[in-house]
């Protein structure tokens, strides 16, 4: 059996309410109508926006089919074991689940527990419905681990959970906290909260997965003559060894430096060298500057020149 991703057809997370289902289904519903629309695939997406919401609006189905929990659509799949005694026992014959897609397998259990059949005496253990929410981290949380109270609404009322996230997260990450979503019904287990990580804009240092870069500043002469010069990490000032004769983009590493992985290790530093000239001059500087100008060899220009022109 594929899984269809109903939540996905009507452009919805899989915590809407009803309310916002309604809107969805019906927007997408005006805009897809065969009536309307004359694209070539209006009908089908008219279908599959429609049996999306017959499933989603009823919550008996809605539960059965968030106990599935989250799939990429087309996925095959098999449903849970506790279904084959509600589908066998609902006097559905011999049928078996090969014979029936997602929405008609939804509709059948619907109509055995409605008429009396095996859902009438024996009702069927059903997860809790997952949820999914966002974070915004500053950078220093993720590198150390925090713990940040997460409100959570759900159909029972609101709660704010006390979450723990581990050091080393990173940004784009989804952390799963097992049985924090939604209560299970007839004794099934509760859902998962899926928490999506982002990291908040950080004043020195651009995270790429666990290592950080930055920009260094270099005046002409450390670059020129190499230096130890004091750098920013996440604790605090070290020193880097600035070779000599270093270019303006080189990029540097710090072995180490970056952020904590969360399994003991870290990802490195890197610092992009930007060489600045100071934007005024003492008398003494210009004298000094147009000395080095007199004596030195070096043409910054003398690969361009020499390369061989191509004309048209």
């Amino acid at each position: 059996m594929k899984y269809k991703d109903y939540y996905a057809a009507l452009g919805v997370p899989r915590d809407a309410d009803a309310e916002a289902i309604k809107k969805a289904y019906r927007k997408l519903a005006r805009q897809h109508h065969p009536d309307v629309s004359k694209a070539p695939e209006a009908e089908a997406r008219f279908k599959e926006v429609a049996e999306a919401y017959q499933t989603l609006k009823d919550p008996e189905k809605r539960a059965a089919y968030d106990a599935l929990g989250s799939r990429r659509g087309g996925e095959e799949f098999r449903p849970p074991p506790q279904w084959e005694n509600e589908f066998a026992g609902g006097g559905f014959g011999d049928a078996s689940f090969s014979d029936l897609d997602l929405a008609d397998l939804l509709d059948a259990l619907a109509r055995g527990r409605g008429r009396g059949g095996a859902g009438a005496s024996h009702t069927v253990p059903l997860r809790g419905r997952d949820y999914e929410t966002s974070v915004r981290l500053p950078l220093e949380d993720a590198h150390r681990g925090t713990t940040i109270n997460l409100d959570v609404t759900h159909e029972d009322g609101t709660r704010t959970l006390a979450v723990t996230v581990p050091a080393g997260v990173t940004d784009g990450q989804r952390l799963r906290l097992r049985g924090k979503g939604g209560p299970g019904r007839n004794g099934g287990p509760a859902g998962d909260i899926y928490l999506h990580i982002t990291l908040a804009p950080h004043a020195v240092f651009r995270p790429d997965g666990h290592d950080l870069v930055f920009d260094l500043a270099l005046a002409p002469w450390e670059a020129a003559l190499g230096a130890e010069v004091e750098v920013p990490t996440l604790d605090g000032q070290v020193l880097l060894t600035v070779p000599h004769g270093t270019q303006s983009g080189r990029k540097l590493r710090l072995r180490g430096r970056g952020m904590a992985n969360g399994h003991g290790a870290r990802g490195d530093l890197y610092a992009i060298v930007h060489i600045e000239v100071p934007a005024t001059l003492t008398a003494r500087e210009r004298e000094l500057f147009e000395e080095l100008k007199r004596e030195s060899k070096f043409d910054p220009r003398a690969t361009v020149a020499t390369e061989p022109m191509h004309g048209h």
